[in-house]
Protein backbone atom coordinates (compact mmCIF):
# COMPACT_ATOMS: atom_id res chain seq x y z
CA UNK A 1 0.00 0.00 0.00
CA UNK A 2 2.63 2.70 -1.02
CA UNK A 3 0.44 5.21 -1.66
CA UNK A 4 -1.22 5.21 2.27
CA UNK A 5 0.21 7.92 3.54
CA UNK A 6 -0.38 10.01 0.49
CA UNK A 7 -4.27 9.08 1.07
CA UNK A 8 -4.20 9.70 5.14
CA UNK A 9 -2.84 13.04 4.52
CA UNK A 10 -5.09 13.93 2.07
CA UNK A 11 -8.26 12.59 4.75
CA UNK A 12 -6.66 14.24 7.40
CA UNK A 13 -6.77 17.25 5.74
CA UNK A 14 -9.93 17.40 4.60
CA UNK A 15 -11.44 16.63 7.91
CA UNK A 16 -9.52 19.21 9.36
CA UNK A 17 -10.74 21.85 7.20
CA UNK A 18 -14.17 20.69 5.31
CA UNK A 19 -17.53 20.05 7.21
CA UNK A 20 -19.22 17.25 5.65
CA UNK A 21 -22.95 18.07 4.20
CA UNK A 22 -24.84 16.86 6.91
CA UNK A 23 -23.39 18.78 9.40
CA UNK A 24 -23.49 21.76 6.61
CA UNK A 25 -27.12 21.55 6.66
CA UNK A 26 -27.73 20.83 9.51
CA UNK A 27 -26.26 24.23 10.81
CA UNK A 28 -27.98 25.63 7.87
CA UNK A 29 -31.46 24.50 9.03
CA UNK A 30 -30.61 25.76 12.72
CA UNK A 31 -30.10 29.26 10.98
CA UNK A 32 -32.78 29.50 9.53
CA UNK A 33 -34.92 29.15 12.60
CA UNK A 34 -33.61 31.63 14.25
CA UNK A 35 -34.96 34.91 14.94
CA UNK A 36 -33.52 37.77 12.77
CA UNK A 37 -31.12 39.97 14.79
CA UNK A 38 -30.68 36.90 17.33
CA UNK A 39 -27.57 36.64 19.14
CA UNK A 40 -28.18 32.96 18.42
CA UNK A 41 -29.05 33.40 14.63
CA UNK A 42 -25.28 35.97 14.87
CA UNK A 43 -23.23 32.97 16.12
CA UNK A 44 -24.23 30.65 13.27
CA UNK A 45 -23.70 33.44 10.90
CA UNK A 46 -20.03 33.83 12.31
CA UNK A 47 -19.70 29.86 12.11
CA UNK A 48 -21.42 29.65 8.64
CA UNK A 49 -18.54 31.99 7.54
CA UNK A 50 -15.92 29.86 9.50
CA UNK A 51 -17.09 26.99 7.85
CA UNK A 52 -16.63 28.36 4.25
CA UNK A 53 -13.57 30.52 4.57
CA UNK A 54 -11.62 27.00 6.20
CA UNK A 55 -13.08 25.23 3.38
CA UNK A 56 -11.40 27.66 0.95
CA UNK A 57 -8.09 28.13 1.95
CA UNK A 58 -7.91 24.59 3.54
CA UNK A 59 -7.24 25.49 6.95
CA UNK A 60 -8.53 24.00 9.96
CA UNK A 61 -12.13 25.06 11.46
CA UNK A 62 -11.17 25.20 15.13
CA UNK A 63 -7.92 26.20 16.16
CA UNK A 64 -8.17 22.61 18.40
CA UNK A 65 -7.71 20.21 15.81
CA UNK A 66 -8.67 17.62 18.51
CA UNK A 67 -7.71 14.07 19.04
CA UNK A 68 -7.08 12.16 16.35
CA UNK A 69 -8.93 9.02 16.10
CA UNK A 70 -8.90 6.32 13.30
CA UNK A 71 -11.82 3.37 12.85
CA UNK A 72 -11.11 1.07 10.53
CA UNK A 73 -12.20 -1.95 8.83
CA UNK A 74 -10.25 -4.50 7.04
CA UNK A 75 -10.39 -8.03 5.90
CA UNK A 76 -8.79 -10.87 7.28
CA UNK A 77 -4.76 -10.39 7.03
CA UNK A 78 -4.89 -6.89 6.79
CA UNK A 79 -1.71 -5.31 7.97
CA UNK A 80 -2.46 -2.97 10.94
CA UNK A 81 1.12 -2.76 12.35
CA UNK A 82 1.71 -1.16 8.52
CA UNK A 83 -1.39 0.87 8.62
CA UNK A 84 -0.12 2.42 12.25
CA UNK A 85 3.03 3.10 10.85
CA UNK A 86 1.79 4.84 7.79
CA UNK A 87 -0.80 6.48 9.74
CA UNK A 88 1.85 7.89 12.10
CA UNK A 89 4.06 9.60 9.39
CA UNK A 90 1.23 10.82 7.86
CA UNK A 91 -0.33 12.62 11.04
CA UNK A 92 3.52 14.16 11.94
CA UNK A 93 3.06 15.50 8.33
CA UNK A 94 0.41 16.50 8.44
CA UNK A 95 1.11 18.15 11.80
CA UNK A 96 4.20 20.00 10.32
CA UNK A 97 2.06 21.17 7.30
CA UNK A 98 -0.74 22.67 9.33
CA UNK A 99 -3.44 20.56 8.91
CA UNK A 100 -3.25 19.82 12.35
CA UNK A 101 -2.37 21.51 15.71
CA UNK A 102 0.74 19.91 17.94
CA UNK A 103 -2.00 18.92 20.43
CA UNK A 104 -0.18 15.91 22.02
CA UNK A 105 1.05 16.74 25.43
CA UNK A 106 2.65 14.85 28.12
CA UNK A 107 -0.01 14.51 31.16
CA UNK A 108 2.55 14.91 33.83
CA UNK A 109 5.24 16.91 32.56
CA UNK A 110 3.42 19.40 30.16
CA UNK A 111 5.97 18.64 27.79
CA UNK A 112 4.54 18.64 23.79
CA UNK A 113 5.71 16.55 21.39
CA UNK A 114 5.43 18.92 18.63
CA UNK A 115 4.49 15.82 16.14
CA UNK A 116 0.84 14.59 17.77
CA UNK A 117 2.36 11.50 18.39
CA UNK A 118 3.01 9.87 21.70
CA UNK A 119 0.89 7.48 24.16
CA UNK A 120 -2.36 7.55 23.41
CA UNK A 121 -2.34 9.42 20.51
CA UNK A 122 -3.20 9.17 17.93
CA UNK A 123 -6.21 6.65 18.60
CA UNK A 124 -6.89 3.33 16.42
CA UNK A 125 -9.83 1.10 16.38
CA UNK A 126 -9.54 -1.34 14.09
CA UNK A 127 -12.50 -4.34 13.01
CA UNK A 128 -12.47 -6.51 10.83
CA UNK A 129 -14.85 -7.32 7.95
CA UNK A 130 -15.80 -10.08 5.68
CA UNK A 131 -15.20 -8.01 2.69
CA UNK A 132 -11.91 -7.29 0.58
CA UNK A 133 -11.99 -3.39 0.79
CA UNK A 134 -10.53 -1.36 3.62
CA UNK A 135 -12.61 1.53 5.19
CA UNK A 136 -11.09 4.62 6.95
CA UNK A 137 -12.46 7.05 9.40
CA UNK A 138 -11.20 10.04 11.61
CA UNK A 139 -12.84 11.96 13.74
CA UNK A 140 -10.77 15.13 15.41
CA UNK A 141 -12.65 16.03 18.47
CA UNK A 142 -11.66 19.20 19.94
CA UNK A 143 -10.96 19.29 23.67
CA UNK A 144 -13.80 21.58 24.66
CA UNK A 145 -16.43 18.99 23.95
CA UNK A 146 -14.52 16.59 25.08
CA UNK A 147 -14.96 18.18 28.53
CA UNK A 148 -18.78 18.19 28.88
CA UNK A 149 -19.49 14.90 28.03
CA UNK A 150 -20.71 13.02 30.52
CA UNK A 151 -21.28 9.55 32.29
CA UNK A 152 -24.13 8.84 34.39
CA UNK A 153 -24.80 5.70 36.87
CA UNK A 154 -28.51 5.30 37.05
CA UNK A 155 -30.31 5.30 39.44
CA UNK A 156 -29.52 8.88 39.91
CA UNK A 157 -31.11 10.16 42.74
CA UNK A 158 -29.87 14.23 42.42
CA UNK A 159 -31.88 14.00 39.00
CA UNK A 160 -34.85 11.32 40.21
CA UNK A 161 -33.85 9.55 37.59
CA UNK A 162 -34.89 5.47 37.76
CA UNK A 163 -33.22 2.69 35.60
CA UNK A 164 -35.42 3.02 32.77
CA UNK A 165 -36.18 5.09 29.54
CA UNK A 166 -37.29 8.21 31.32
CA UNK A 167 -34.32 8.52 33.70
CA UNK A 168 -32.06 7.56 29.92
CA UNK A 169 -33.88 10.43 29.12
CA UNK A 170 -33.22 13.10 32.43
CA UNK A 171 -29.71 12.34 32.04
CA UNK A 172 -29.08 12.88 28.68
CA UNK A 173 -31.32 16.21 29.23
CA UNK A 174 -28.86 17.26 32.14
CA UNK A 175 -25.73 16.43 29.84
CA UNK A 176 -27.26 19.14 27.48
CA UNK A 177 -27.85 21.78 30.37
CA UNK A 178 -24.82 21.13 32.28
CA UNK A 179 -23.11 21.74 28.73
CA UNK A 180 -24.83 25.08 27.93
CA UNK A 181 -22.42 27.75 26.91
CA UNK A 182 -19.58 25.80 26.68
CA UNK A 183 -18.72 22.73 24.16
CA UNK A 184 -19.25 25.14 21.28
CA UNK A 185 -23.00 24.60 20.52
CA UNK A 186 -24.76 23.49 18.60
CA UNK A 187 -23.76 20.32 19.53
CA UNK A 188 -24.45 16.43 18.55
CA UNK A 189 -24.66 13.65 21.00
CA UNK A 190 -23.39 10.44 20.74
CA UNK A 191 -25.28 8.47 23.37
CA UNK A 192 -24.69 4.70 24.96
CA UNK A 193 -27.24 3.24 27.06
CA UNK A 194 -25.47 0.18 29.11
CA UNK A 195 -21.73 -1.37 28.77
CA UNK A 196 -19.18 -0.77 31.13
CA UNK A 197 -17.48 2.68 32.34
CA UNK A 198 -14.99 2.20 29.29
CA UNK A 199 -17.16 0.66 26.66
CA UNK A 200 -19.75 3.04 27.61
CA UNK A 201 -18.26 5.95 26.58
CA UNK A 202 -16.29 4.48 23.51
CA UNK A 203 -19.51 2.97 21.84
CA UNK A 204 -21.54 6.50 22.40
CA UNK A 205 -18.20 8.33 20.16
CA UNK A 206 -18.57 5.60 17.88
CA UNK A 207 -22.32 6.79 17.07
CA UNK A 208 -20.69 10.18 15.26
CA UNK A 209 -19.82 7.66 12.27
CA UNK A 210 -23.57 7.94 11.46
CA UNK A 211 -24.73 10.77 9.44
CA UNK A 212 -27.44 13.26 11.18
CA UNK A 213 -29.91 12.36 8.55
CA UNK A 214 -29.85 8.50 9.41
CA UNK A 215 -32.60 7.05 11.94
CA UNK A 216 -31.76 3.78 14.08
CA UNK A 217 -33.18 0.72 13.23
CA UNK A 218 -34.60 0.20 16.92
CA UNK A 219 -37.98 2.04 17.18
CA UNK A 220 -36.98 2.57 20.95
CA UNK A 221 -34.08 4.43 20.28
CA UNK A 222 -35.30 6.07 17.06
CA UNK A 223 -38.33 7.48 19.42
CA UNK A 224 -35.53 8.67 22.32
CA UNK A 225 -33.22 10.41 19.41
CA UNK A 226 -35.99 12.76 18.21
CA UNK A 227 -37.64 13.09 21.42
CA UNK A 228 -34.36 14.06 23.45
CA UNK A 229 -33.23 16.79 19.99
CA UNK A 230 -36.87 18.10 20.20
CA UNK A 231 -36.52 18.75 23.82
CA UNK A 232 -33.08 19.89 23.92
CA UNK A 233 -34.04 22.56 21.52
CA UNK A 234 -37.01 23.86 23.55
CA UNK A 235 -34.65 24.46 25.80
CA UNK A 236 -33.65 27.64 24.99
CA UNK A 237 -29.98 27.73 25.37
CA UNK A 238 -29.04 28.15 22.01
CA UNK A 239 -25.76 28.37 19.89
CA UNK A 240 -23.11 28.83 21.77
CA UNK A 241 -25.47 29.23 24.52
CA UNK A 242 -26.81 32.66 23.30
CA UNK A 243 -30.19 31.98 23.62
CA UNK A 244 -32.25 30.35 20.63
CA UNK A 245 -34.13 27.51 19.05
CA UNK A 246 -30.77 25.56 17.93
CA UNK A 247 -29.14 23.72 21.44
CA UNK A 248 -28.55 20.82 19.27
CA UNK A 249 -27.98 19.13 15.53
CA UNK A 250 -28.69 16.07 16.41
CA UNK A 251 -29.06 13.20 18.62
CA UNK A 252 -27.59 9.69 17.93
CA UNK A 253 -28.57 6.92 20.60
CA UNK A 254 -27.08 2.89 21.01
CA UNK A 255 -27.24 0.19 23.35
CA UNK A 256 -25.14 -2.39 25.33
CA UNK A 257 -25.82 -4.87 27.22
CA UNK A 258 -24.83 -4.48 30.79
CA UNK A 259 -23.92 -6.15 34.05
CA UNK A 260 -27.48 -6.17 36.56
CA UNK A 261 -25.28 -4.40 39.08
CA UNK A 262 -25.10 -1.34 36.53
CA UNK A 263 -26.72 1.00 34.28
CA UNK A 264 -24.78 3.64 32.67
CA UNK A 265 -25.43 6.58 30.33
CA UNK A 266 -22.46 7.43 28.50
CA UNK A 267 -23.23 11.34 26.58
CA UNK A 268 -20.40 12.08 24.24
CA UNK A 269 -20.77 15.72 22.88
CA UNK A 270 -19.26 16.92 19.92
CA UNK A 271 -19.26 20.67 18.51
CA UNK A 272 -20.66 22.19 15.70
CA UNK A 273 -17.41 21.91 13.93
CA UNK A 274 -18.42 17.86 13.71
CA UNK A 275 -14.77 17.00 12.17
CA UNK A 276 -15.76 13.66 10.53
CA UNK A 277 -14.49 12.25 7.26
CA UNK A 278 -14.04 8.70 5.61
CA UNK A 279 -12.26 6.57 2.94
CA UNK A 280 -12.02 3.37 1.09
CA UNK A 281 -8.75 2.65 -0.36
CA UNK A 282 -7.66 0.25 -3.14
CA UNK A 283 -4.88 -2.71 -2.48
CA UNK A 284 -2.24 0.50 -3.31
CA UNK A 285 -3.83 2.85 -0.51
CA UNK A 286 -5.36 5.13 -2.91
CA UNK A 287 -7.97 6.76 -2.28
CA UNK A 288 -11.57 5.02 -4.19
CA UNK A 289 -14.39 6.67 -2.33
CA UNK A 290 -15.17 9.14 0.02
CA UNK A 291 -17.87 8.24 2.71
CA UNK A 292 -19.07 11.81 3.58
Amino acid sequence: MKNLKKSLLELIRKTSSELPKDIVKAIERGNRSEEPESRGKYALDVIQDNIRIAREVSLPLCQDTGMISFYIHGPAGFDQIRFVKEARKAVAEATRIGYLRQNSVDSLTGFNSGDNLGPGTPVFHFDQWNRKGVEINLILKGGGCENVSAQYSLPDIRLNAGRDLTGVQKAILDAVLQAQGKGCGPGILGVCIGGDRATGYEHAKKQFLRRLDDRSDDPTLEKLEQRTLEMSNHLGIGPMGFGGKTTLLGVKASKLNRLPASFFVSVSYMCWAFRRQGITVDRMGSIKKWLY
